[in-house]
């Protein structure tokens, strides 16, 4: 694509990756899609589940390391480290970077104008510039004498052009004018001034230079992909809110007043919203320690920026300056293959952990429901997403689909992070179903005679997003990432017994995924009579949808061509098609009559759509899987309704809603 002014498209997932990985002791290729060898760029290692250094590669230096928690020079320590054209490889057996069974965590940043550069020089002794690609100013610039040891030096736009940070220590903001010659960096150049820590004479450096809201991104070239800014601390309990403009992925944290680690975090290995305590979940690793990830209360991501929810010194502490670097989570590429966004799966239980592969991408949300009715009431269909999960794999929030119970905190039964305490799972390619407690039956018993199915959904815009917020009680908007208009929305409260409310693309409407109600004419009480937008949607006063103090997780979907439709039709009575714009037929539909009462009805590929039989389930029922059933059938343009349906799909003159996905 090209930008109206002549430029390229550009995206966030074509530059940057969090990828997670379990050692294989045997060379190993990690498929990031994240064009490397052509492009250039960095990649950031750390082992989750021990004490071990942070390594950093990038194409400039090939397979010599460093280490960001070591003052120690480069050094070839056999790692094997090979950028491709999709990723890199690294060689086996080594602890550090790749051996099993440890679990891993690797960053990799791609060379990119307004976003990231890599520059190398040799230090002459005095005040110079150095020129650089980054094509804007630049936001931070972290500089590693190679050759030598050395602290490493940190610039910030935040702090004063006299002051830096050393990322291998906890030091708080200190006082120089060698650094950078008390001179701020342009978009082609940046100073420096004799510290030997920049600029010893005949010493070699390598420095990483990252944007800040620089644009050059999405299909206008103007979104911004990376923010280095600052914030002030507040007294805990207190939370605050920073503001980027969009969700972040990855937030690096530094207090700039206080002697303090530093903090890594990313939406891999769990930035989570779990509002049943008064601090928000997450993994944490500091780039100045070896410490293994551990759990921490610490940050999670809002549709605009993150939420700061804890007593750490390290990222909120009173009247201190932190400093961040923080980038958009992606994708920001429309999809065009329902593949890539959406998965079916069935799968048996068997009480024991088990990998669910095949799925093909990183999961977002998860609905999962067992098939038969071995389990009564406990055949159910159960929502899990990475927005609301337990990242230390302790537990899952759970919200039951045909219930109006709060969201549950359930012994662990799913694994979409890669927990350090459960290796052998691949969080891009699926997720672990867990040996579960009593919950277990939800997920994985080896009684549930048919097993079970599990619909994954990959956030993504015209497609589907989630948003977490808290009620007000007035009426207000809140932001989302769709991209476009939703015009199916599913609004769930927390922390508290609620209907499941649906928005049915019309703002005087409203249903209950819970409940076999048709439209309800009391929509403007839920909807403030006011449609949602590309980036609102609104909510009026009902306490469904709005109490102050209330929790909430909405979904979001809306028609994204060829992968996706929402849309309604009238029945006929008779065989009728429903053309959604596909070219290979429906693997997911989901259909509720709204002129009168009737089930929200699901198919499924994984399960079988075929003439003669299209097993359904209900999700807003604990009624078992119904098999041999001939009331929908794949069509290439969508799907169709034969003439045996029931009034509840095909009534003469009556309406209905639908989501189907190619």
């Amino acid at each position: 694509g090209i930008w109206p002014f002549g430029g390229p498209f550009n995206y966030i997932e074509d530059v940057f990756s969090t990828w997670l990985y379990t050692g294989s002791a045997s060379t190993q290729t990690i498929t990031n899609n994240i064009d490397l060898s052509g492009k250039g760029g960095l990649v950031w290692l750390k082992i989750r589940n021990d004490t071990l250094k942070h390594v950093l590669f990038d194409t400039v230096r090939g397979d010599f390391e460093i280490s960001s928690n070591s003052t120690a020079a480069q050094a070839d320590n056999n790692r094997d480290f090979v950028p491709l054209s999709t990723g890199f490889s690294l060689g086996g057996g080594e602890n550090v970077t790749n051996n099993t069974p440890n679990t891993y965590v690797s960053w990799t940043f791609r060379e990119q104008p307004k976003f990231f550069d890599i520059v190398t020089y040799t230090g002459n002794g005095a005040n110079r510039t150095i020129a650089h690609n980054l094509g804007s100013v630049p936001g931070c610039i972290i500089i590693k004498r190679t050759d030598a040891i050395e602290d490493w030096q940190v610039y910030h736009r935040s702090l004063a052009n006299t002051q830096y940070m050393v990322l291998d220590q906890t030091f708080a903001a200190l006082t120089g004018t060698t650094r950078w010659n008390s001179t701020t960096p342009t978009d082609t150049v940046f100073s420096l001034g004799t510290s030997t820590g920049v600029n010893a004479s005949g010493g070699t450096y390598i420095a990483y230079i990252f944007a800040h809201d620089a644009g050059g991104f999405g299909l206008t070239g103007t979104d911004n992909v990376i923010s280095c800014g600052s914030y002030t601390g507040v007294t805990y309990p207190n939370s605050l809110e920073v503001t980027l403009g969009y969700e972040p992925q990855f937030v690096i944290i530094k207090n700039s007043n206080t002697a303090s680690d530093w903090t890594m975090w990313d939406i891999m290995r769990g930035m989570a919203v779990i509002p049943a305590a008064n601090d928000a979940q997450a993994q944490i690793l500091n780039p100045n320690t070896t410490a293994a990830e551990s759990i921490q209360p610490g940050i999670f991501p809002t549709a605009t920026g993150f939420v700061v929810k804890n007593g750490l010194t390290s990222i909120s502490s009173p009247s201190d300056k932190m400093v961040y670097i923080a980038i958009r989570r992606g994708p920001m590429k429309v999809p065009t293959d329902g593949t890539k966004v959406f998965s079916p799966t069935t799968y048996s239980g068997n009480n024991t952990n088990k990998s669910i592969t095949g799925v093909g991408f990183a999961t977002d949300l998860i609905i999962n429901k067992p098939r038969a009715n071995t389990l009564g009431a406990g055949n159910t269909g159960v929502f899990w997403d990475r927005l609301r999960g337990f990242p230390d794999g302790t537990a899952n929030s759970a919200l039951v689909a045909s219930s109006t119970a709060d969201e549950a905190t359930w012994a662990s039964l799913f694994n979409m992070f890669g927990y350090i305490n459960n290796t052998n799972s691949n969080p891009q390619d699926g997720y672990r179903v867990l040996n579960g407690s009593t919950d277990g039956r939800y997920v994985n018993y080896s009684s549930e005679a048919t097993g079970y199915i599990s619909w994954a959904f990959k956030r993504a815009p015209s497609f589907f997003d989630e948003v977490c917020d808290t009620g007000t009680g007035a009426a207000h908007t809140i932001n989302h990432n769709l991209g476009i208009a939703p015009q199916l929305m599913i609004r769930k409260r927390r922390n508290s017994t609620s209907n499941w409310i649906v928005y049915p693309n019309d703002v005087a409407q409203v249903l209950f995924l819970d409940a076999t109600n048709p439209f309800g004419t009391s929509g403007a009480t839920y909807w403030n009579s006011t449609a949602p937008t590309s980036t609102v949607f609104s909510i009026g006063t009902n306490t469904d949808v709005n109490t102050s103090g209330g929790t909430y997780v909405t979904y979001l979907f809306a028609t994204c061509a060829g992968v996706s439709k929402v849309g309604s039709y009238t029945g006929t009575g008779a065989a009728q098609t429903i053309n959604c714009g596909f070219t290979a037929g429906s693997r997911f539909v989901m259909i509720k009559r709204t002129d009168s009462s009737g089930d929200w009805y699901i198919w499924d590929s994984a399960r079988g759509i075929i003439p003669s039989n299209d097993p359904y389930l209900l999700i807003n029922s604990a009624a078992a899987e119904v098999t041999g059933t001939d009331y929908v059938d794949t069509a290439n343009s969508g799907f169709e309704i034969s003439s045996t349906a029931p009034a509840a799909i095909n009534a003469n003159g009556g309406t209905y809603i639908f989501l189907a996905i190619a």
